[in-house]
Order: C-alpha cells, then sequence, then structure tokens
C-alpha cells in the first residue's frame, strides 16, 4: 500500500476588525496566497472576504464589510 505525502503547508495569522466593531482573531491565511508586502493588505482582505462568504452562504449569517487587518502578534 502507498503512502501519501503529507504536504506542508504554512499559514500567517491576521486579526480583523469588522465595520460593526466585531473582531474575528488569528484567521489563517496560506503564505503562498500573500504577494509582495505592496499588495499584501489587498490581497488578503480579497482571500479573506471570499472565506466570509463563503460561511455566510452555509450559516445564513453575513458579516459586514472589513475595515482593518492587522497581522497576528503585532
Amino acid at each position: 500500500m502507498a503512502m501519501k505525502r503529507r504536504t506542508e503547508t504554512s499559514f500567517v495569522a491576521f486579526d480583523i476588525i469588522y465595520e460593526d466593531g466585531t473582531r474575528s482573531s488569528n484567521r489563517r491565511v496560506p503564505s503562498n496566497t500573500l504577494g509582495g508586502l505592496d499588495d499584501e493588505e489587498e490581497t488578503v482582505k480579497s482571500f479573506l472576504e471570499a472565506q466570509d462568504r463563503e460561511i455566510a452562504s452555509a450559516s445564513g449569517r453575513p458579516r459586514g464589510p472589513i475595515k482593518t487587518i492587522a497581522r497576528s502578534g503585532r
């Protein structure tokens, strides 16, 4: 029986504050998704908004717009 290789994926954690004041901590974004330093925030925001849409479609409870994004631990 052949064993599957485990792929190593690294993540970067972000803290998000939504416009309604709610907070979501340690949201994981795959490091290969991140662009350069210039467009990192827009790339991360797009990725997290897509995650929020998927979660909202499953739960029926949409999230508000993202106000700020910061790497966790900063």
